[in-house]
């Protein structure tokens, strides 16, 4: 029998009282947990389905049972011949809300933080004034940052703000908060709508390096202006995702 993988605490496993609940919900809140943790890491292989019978003292029946709900919740994925992996991360985003990342994975038990790569003044070029309605050369904050899901790069986002909302960012905490919810509950800035436009590209050597991937690999190139309820541009982003990470879901009418 092939060894249980690192990362899994089979002590712990064996120890935990497992009387209050059936045992395949047992298992698989203990699995879920180590997933969610991050003893295991994205594509990494779980425990084969006899090493999980063996730990936990269980049928085969019962450890399917389990692995089925893992994968129901999209946290494994199964690799025919070959087992169990951790799924990676993925953002699922309804294109008819305005969302923050960690507004959109609040619901799948995974988590949200930042790197800040960079929060500083700057001017802005044509393109950022044309969106901020401002004039060119006129001062901005700029943010930019690497968005992580449970310790996964998924996206590199460069954010500019007009000089009065950004420099109030600064006062705030920006690895694990939205800069959504920051701008509605701490600057009472309640957002109206925003316009996005998307486009597929490819990584190049620095977004690669960013966002743990390979040259070349496939990304999302979105462009978003998020204006507050009374109309004024005040969040001009450029989002570089990974297309592995992002879903995007939208209802639209026939007519």
């Amino acid at each position: 029998m092939k060894p249980v993988s690192p990362g899994f605490d089979v002590e712990s496993a064996r120890r935990a009282d497992r009387s209050a609940e059936p045992l395949y919900r047992f298992i698989k809140k203990h699995l879920k947990e180590r997933i969610l943790a991050g003893d295991y890491a994205a594509d990494q292989q779980l425990p084969s389905e006899n090493q999980l019978m063996k730990i936990f003292d269980v049928s085969r029946v019962t450890v399917r049972q389990a692995l089925h709900q893992l994968q129901k919740e999209g946290l494994i994925v199964s690799r025919q011949g070959k087992g169990y992996f951790v799924a990676r991360a993925k953002a699922v985003q309804d294109l008819a809300r305005l969302q923050g990342l960690g507004e959109a994975i609040a619901d799948s038990g995974f988590s949200a933080h930042s790197a800040v790569l960079e929060l500083t003044e700057t001017t802005a070029d044509g393109r950022v004034a044309e969106a901020l309605a401002l004039e060119p050369g006129a001062p901005v904050v700029r943010l930019r940052r690497v968005r992580h899901i449970n310790n996964q790069p998924v996206s590199y986002d460069v954010s500019y703000f007009p000089i009065d909302i950004g420099r109030q960012l600064k006062d705030f905490d920006l690895v694990q908060s939205d800069v959504f919810v920051l701008l509605e509950e701490k600057l009472g800035h309640m957002l109206g709508m925003a316009d996005l436009k998307i486009e597929a590209a490819k990584a190049d050597e620095a977004l690669a390096e960013l966002l743990a991937t390979a040259v070349g690999t496939p990304v999302l190139r979105i462009e978003r202006l998020t204006a507050d309820e009374a109309g004024r541009p005040i969040d001009f982003e450029y989002l570089h995702g990974r297309g592995d990470a992002y879903q995007f879901r939208i209802r639209v009418p026939r007519w």
